[in-house]
């Protein structure tokens, strides 16, 4: 028997050792049929590669597709993928509990991801499109008292909850309580996180989840024909030789794309929403990080590439940040998520796709990925926003702004960029 059918038929015992944890149904195949006869001659390792090969570049082209269909068709991509991701984790504790037939769980589940999608996407619609807001009476309420509306209706649910108690199960009650809120947590503050990462533009979004696509690939291929070293006893498939020729293949990648990225308006530009046309643009001059600069290969280096000096974008430096961290840190999103199946005693979040498993099980890296660029903006990217503030002074009140025109002035003219009027 060769070493990986016998890595994973122990796997498959060991997801059996815990006697703790109700049985869970098993996943059903869901290849399609013309590719289980195309494979049916190789053996279990080889059919399950090609598998994951032809999947992934069929995922990989819709990919692409969306991404030339705009933001907003991105931004609904995010959002399909946190439902479904939700669902997955939510379903998994229904599965384990069935028996119990807990009243309310799956309808307050739902109802609490409502609410807070509520709120954070009330928020975007509060920060992005003030003016669109503005200029429509029926909305103006909404955001005006949207974090009250969203605490009644957190509320309500909290209330229903409570009034479902039922005496023999209050533990367990209350143990689905706080699973629904921390998969709240994993999905949609995450995924909120995405999105605010592709306001700044294009390619904050798709550098990140590339880098961490390319490892997940890379890490796959280079432990499927080399690998021979363990490297966590949570998930025995992968492999040290895996994880640092991800690494190093993740680095190169997300320094080349960036630079492909780096040279268009499209991808560089943050995502406004113009009213007027009622729809999203990316038009701007780019910022410094985007523009092309020299710079001066150190001399260890000068030696060996015959230059010394080399031009390329800024933002291909945070690149390499960006895909270290997708190569180093993300995986632990991935072993996080093993260890979670592990508990219940299950392969895979679900079989949505064949031989990748859930949404979850493919995006598992990401959410942690989403935090760290979101971090990574606000600490060493973001400045003053004149495009937002500007969003911001126009919906004040006439005297508001004739405030804030004349303290500005006043500041301007200290400053001598403008000269006193002789009236003043």
């Amino acid at each position: 028997m060769k070493e990986a059918d016998l890595i994973e038929r122990l796997d498959d015992l060991d997801l059996r050792n815990d006697c703790d944890v109700p049985d869970v149904p098993s996943s059903i195949d869901s290849t399609p049929e013309i590719l289980r006869r195309a494979l049916s001659g190789l053996s279990a390792r080889w059919k399950n590669w090609w598998i994951r090969g032809i999947l992934t570049l069929a995922m990989i082209s819709v990919f692409f597709l969306i991404i030339y269909m705009g933001s907003f068709m991105l931004m609904l991509l995010v959002l399909s993928i946190q439902v479904k991701c939700f669902h997955e984790i939510i379903t998994i504790g229904y599965r384990v509990y069935h028996s119990y037939d807990l009243p309310w769980f799956r309808s307050l589940s739902w109802y609490f991801l409502l609410c807070v999608n509520y709120f954070f996407y009330g928020e975007t619609v509060a920060d992005y499109f003030g003016t669109f807001v503005q200029r429509r009476e029926q909305l103006q309420f909404l955001i005006r008292y949207h974090r009250f509306i969203s605490f009644a209706l957190y509320l309500a649910g909290f209330c229903m909850f409570v009034l479902s108690l039922v005496k023999k199960h209050y533990r367990l009650q209350f143990y689905m309580f706080a699973w629904t809120h921390v998969t709240l947590l994993i999905t949609v503050t995450q995924s909120h996180l995405v999105i605010q990462n592709l306001f700044e533009g294009m390619i904050w979004f798709l550098v990140p989840i590339s880098s961490v696509i390319c490892n997940d690939i890379a890490a796959y291929i280079f432990g499927f024909f080399f690998g021979r070293t363990p490297l966590i006893k949570l998930s025995p498939k992968k492999t040290w030789e895996g994880f640092i020729g991800g690494g190093i293949s993740t680095v190169v990648f997300g320094f080349i794309f960036s630079y492909f990225l780096a040279q268009y308006q499209y991808f560089v530009c943050p995502v406004e929403y113009k009213s007027e046309t009622n729809r999203f643009v990316t038009e701007c001059e780019p910022l410094e990080l985007f523009q092309m600069k020299k710079y001066s290969v150190p001399l260890l280096l000068q030696a060996v590439l015959g230059w010394e000096t080399v031009n390329m974008y800024p933002f291909q430096m945070h690149s390499i940040a960006l895909s270290t961290f997708a190569s180093l840190i993300g995986p632990f999103g991935g072993f996080f998520a093993s260890g979670f199946k592990r508990a219940f005693k299950i392969k895979d979040f679900a079989d949505t796709i064949p031989g990748h498993g859930g949404i979850m099980d493919r995006f598992d890296c990401q959410y942690l990925m989403a935090t760290f660029v979101h971090v990574y903006i606000t600490s060493f990217i973001r400045g003053p926003n004149p495009s937002k503030l500007l969003k911001q002074l126009l919906v004040l009140q006439p005297e508001q702004q004739l405030n804030v025109y004349k303290t500005l002035k006043s500041h301007l003219v200290e400053k001598g960029i403008l000269q006193p009027s002789l009236r003043g």
